[in-house]
């Protein structure tokens, strides 16, 4: 068992939790955070995405005791963040939302993106997500979501 103490969604928490625990794990079963979803288990379809440190990582592929002192946000925080919730109501707009699994992988990624880049190039917005699988919209919705909210958040900033 391990403790760790690390930053939910702007919220400090602290937990004590089994060393081999998968930080998707901890942020689904622990703390009953379900947005971020489990996919193929090896980082291959981003599913699973959240950020670390302002970084997206595939949550499956890390081990709970990695975020300790961390910041990490899940797309539950949308509600409380500006860049989440624009992304969340662009793909809302273009139609990048179809079974909506990889959904929010794909936001977390974007914002990832959008806290480096606020005015993204579409092959800059292929690139961030490419870690992102989807079987439904064929992707050009989803990097019209990105190039609106960008759009949208580079205006009001």
């Amino acid at each position: 068992m391990i403790k760790l103490k690390f930053t939910l969604n702007n919220l400090p928490r602290e937990l004590i939790v089994p060393d081999n625990m998968r930080l998707l794990d901890l942020i689904r079963d622990e703390l009953n955070l379900t947005g971020t979803k489990e996919g193929c288990s090896v980082g291959e379809c981003g599913a699973c995405t959240v950020l670390m440190n302002g970084k997206a990582v595939c949550s499956c592929m890390i081990l709970a005791c990695q975020v300790m002192d961390a910041e990490l946000e899940t797309i539950e925080n949308a509600a409380q963040d500006k860049i989440l919730k624009t992304l969340q109501d662009s793909f809302l707009k273009t139609g990048a939302v179809q079974c909506g699994f990889c959904t929010p992988g794909m936001i977390m990624s974007a914002k990832a993106l959008l806290l480096e880049n606020l005015q993204p190039s579409e092959d800059q917005i292929k690139t961030a997500l490419e870690g992102n699988l989807c079987r439904c919209t064929g992707y050009v919705q989803i990097i019209e979501a990105v190039q609106l909210a960008a759009g949208i958040i580079h205006k009001d900033s």
